[in-house]
């Protein structure tokens, strides 16, 4: 079985940003669960707003209102579950909290507490695609990996705000209009414009496209479209297409560099 560790070329440790749509908090957790399982030290958080974990996603899970608090909490995890995750502070009664300044992130990374910091980077209201505002996604100087996360359950679906996160801002990116269907070749397209998935990914990261719940009927067929549509286009940008499904036993069904 290939692992995510594996699939995402994680090696070393580092700082890994989420960005996109279609699973990011649950490919965080499992992620997380994958590289503590293995003895390493991992901080889950989030730049942006996340809920709180349930105890299955994050067992240790403090707010926190210092770098120094962040790190004495890290310090006292137990050898055989090195798993922290932190926010800020809770903003509504619904269990949202707010997370860290990226400044932060790259400070905690400088301490050598973590191995690991995963951290999501943008935010999409639990739907499979997206677009990103003007101010997202907030990804820290020190992020070695940006994670690209998609759902194909959106695949030829009737594009409309029910399968897409700010539709306004997609619609602008690709040309598509409100109902008609959500291609592949329209999906590359949101993939590799500069205002895209990968918008203001620093030139010095890995980038890793997550095509996620390819569980689902005719899904794996439309993330290898996909990767065929992908193939065609001439990306200045190193790319490794990862399909998956994150919620199974098996996260992790093939990969291709591009």
């Amino acid at each position: 079985m290939i692992s995510l560790r594996q699939a995402f070329m994680l090696e070393n440790g580092g700082v890994v940003s989420i960005v996109g749509a279609g699973g990011k908090t649950t490919l965080m957790y499992r992620l997380a669960r994958e590289l503590a399982e293995a003895g390493e030290s991992v901080l889950t958080t989030t730049t942006t707003k996340i809920l709180k974990p349930e105890k299955d996603q994050a067992a240790h899970f403090i707010f926190a209102r210092s770098v120094e608090e962040i790190v004495k909490r890290a310090e006292e995890l137990p050898a055989n579950h090195p798993h922290l995750c932190a926010s800020l502070e809770q903003i509504d009664p619904n269990g949202k909290t707010k997370g860290f300044p990226p400044e932060w992130i790259d400070e905690l990374m400088q301490t050598h507490v973590f191995k690991w910091i995963l951290v999501e980077a943008d935010g999409a209201a639990r739907k499979p695609l997206k677009a990103p505002a003007d101010y997202e996604p907030v990804i820290a100087q020190t992020t070695k990996w940006v994670v690209g996360v998609m759902g194909l359950d959106a695949l030829q679906k009737p594009f409309g705000s029910e399968w897409v996160f700010r539709s306004e801002l997609f619609q602008a990116l690709t040309g598509l209009s409100m109902g008609e269907p959500i291609t592949p070749e329209v999906v590359v397209t949101a993939i590799i414009h500069q205002k895209g998935l990968f918008k203001d990914c620093p030139l010095s990261t890995k980038r890793i496209l997550f095509l996620n719940k390819a569980d689902l009927a005719g899904a794996l067929d439309q993330g290898r479209r996909i990767i065929a549509c992908l193939q065609k286009e001439a990306n200045e940008n190193p790319i490794r297409v990862v399909i998956g499904q994150v919620q199974q036993a098996v996260p992790v069904l093939e990969y291709v560099d591009l």
